[in-house]
């Protein structure tokens, strides 16, 4: 009776294990420390990077190195707190997004807060992507432009065309089901980001050992005097912290990142493991492309160093650099965007679950690829979001300015409080303690932080936009 039972036992484990369902009852997730650190990087290396080295002329060689490690220990913490928090800790029942976590732990109320802050976030990042890949492409022409013209000439070219065509690969690539199917186009996109972060580098170093290249640096940055003064100087200092923590931006995406991983060994290990990997990886490169880009340009340092033309030559090079951040952007754009489709998706089929137009999939052949099931909802949905942040793109085409204030929205609640309250929500760490008085402190002081950033590029905007007419933007 006992081996009878036994054998019996084993079956059922032999079934469980070999079935492609999770204990969830979704198809077996096959995410991996690899792909799931892959995730990480092509999330947290993006338009951050591009920025760093203006970013640390504007504070100096003490603030500027210190602020990234700051904002790299913050972000490493903090994510570490945040992974545990995929399952519940009583059922043992998934999370899947970010919201459902904070739901879980902290109630409704927060969860709704939780959804305002990262929803604005996520539309923000895609918008600031938008951006960042049409300026590469500018910069391509540009750069054949003075290759053939001389550095002299001014070879002005008009954005929005270049926004019209990454939107238009966004498109065709939104159309992808789910984040699951995202691993190969995030792998790619992580190889693209070293590769054009190595390029700056190796150009900067470049520039840094030629002869003739006298630059002015110091220990505080940009010196007040004829070209700044002493407001500018605080406001754009303010900006720069904002850009820092834009670099660091990518909390928002590690719950639906976590979920793709498979269930053994445990997903917050793994996920623990893949944030200190990606987080310790884009820290080096980030500390080696801001310092060594302050090294080479200076106070002047532009606010995308690869394309703001410090640049010309080898002009093949820099082209290919900015190609991959292309194709880096193209990859990225779909990892902050899937969980945008995901949760507008679900709530339709659960508000509108007997209409065909919602939930209802078309077979249609494709010569050499088979069957592909289409929805119409998903399709005409994700075309027009893609239109619309491109729309947006046009209108407000500022990159240092944009990219700070979408990292100070998203710094202090989505990296710092809600891991921070339900950390202690979980531990049951009494009021007053000493741990629960040094989260605090970190918590508050990041929000004051969040808030000085926030103004900083609210202002840089502002000045912006007094000299900017809508739809005409051009490098």
């Amino acid at each position: 009776m006992a081996s009878e039972l036994h054998k019996r036992n084993l079956a059922l484990e032999t079934a469980i294990s070999d079935s492609k369902f999770d204990d969830d009852g979704r198809p077996k997730r096959t995410g991996t420390l690899m792909t799931a650190s892959a995730h990480i990087i092509t999330a947290v290396i993006g338009s951050g990077v591009l920025s760093l080295a203006w970013a640390i002329a504007q504070l100096g060689w003490i603030a500027g190195p210190m602020a990234l490690m700051i904002f790299s220990f913050i972000t490493g913490f903090t994510s570490s707190l945040l992974a545990d928090c995929y399952r519940c800790s009583t059922t043992g029942r998934r999370n899947y997004t970010y919201m459902e976590v904070v739901k879980s732990n902290l109630g409704e109320m927060k969860c709704k807060l939780c959804g305002l802050a990262q929803y604005v976030n996520l539309v923000g990042t895609t918008i600031g992507y938008t951006i960042t890949a049409s300026l590469s492409m500018v910069a391509i022409k540009r750069s054949n432009c003075f290759h053939k013209e001389g550095h002299d000439a001014g070879c002005h070219t008009s954005n929005n065309m270049y926004m019209i065509i990454f939107a238009i690969a966004e498109i065709i690539l939104s159309q992808i089901p789910n984040f699951h199917e995202l691993s190969g186009l995030s792998i790619l996109a992580a190889v693209m980001s070293f590769a054009y972060s190595s390029i700056g580098l190796g150009l900067a170093i470049a520039k840094i050992t030629e002869r003739g290249n006298h630059v002015t640096t110091s220990l505080t940055g940009v010196a007040i005097g004829v070209d700044v003064t002493s407001t500018e100087k605080i406001w754009s200092s303010l900006q720069a912290i904002g850009n820092i923590a834009f670099a660091y931006a990518y909390s928002i995406v590690l719950v639906e990142i976590q979920d793709t991983l498979r269930s053994s060994p445990p997903e917050n290990k793994v996920m623990k493991r893949a944030s200190f990997v990606g987080v310790s990886i884009t820290t080096i490169f980030y500390m080696l492309c801001g310092t060594l880009g302050y090294a080479a340009f200076g106070d002047k340092a532009p606010g995308n160093f690869l394309t703001g033309f410090g640049f010309y030559e080898p002009f093949w090079l820099v082209d290919f650099a900015n190609m991959c951040i292309v194709v880096h952007l193209v990859g990225a754009y779909q990892v902050f965007c899937q969980p945008i489709f995901t949760t507008v998706e679900n709530w339709c089929c659960h508000k509108w679950p007997e209409s065909g137009f919602v939930t209802k999939r078309h077979p249609i052949s494709f010569p050499s690829c088979g069957v592909c099931y289409v929805n119409m909802f998903r399709v005409i949905w994700r075309t027009v979001y893609v239109i619309l942040t491109a729309v947006i793109a046009m209108l407000f085409p500022f990159f240092n300015s944009v990219i700070g204030l979408l990292g100070a929205i998203a710094f202090w609640p989505l990296t710092v409080y809600f891991p921070v309250e339900m950390y202690i929500s979980r531990a049951k760490i009494p009021k007053f303690s000493v741990t629960w008085m040094w989260l605090q402190v970190l918590s508050w002081t990041c929000f004051i932080v969040t808030l000085l950033a926030a103004a900083g590029s609210i202002q840089g905007l502002v000045k912006d936009l007094q000299t900017y007419k809508p739809f005409s933007s051009a490098s």
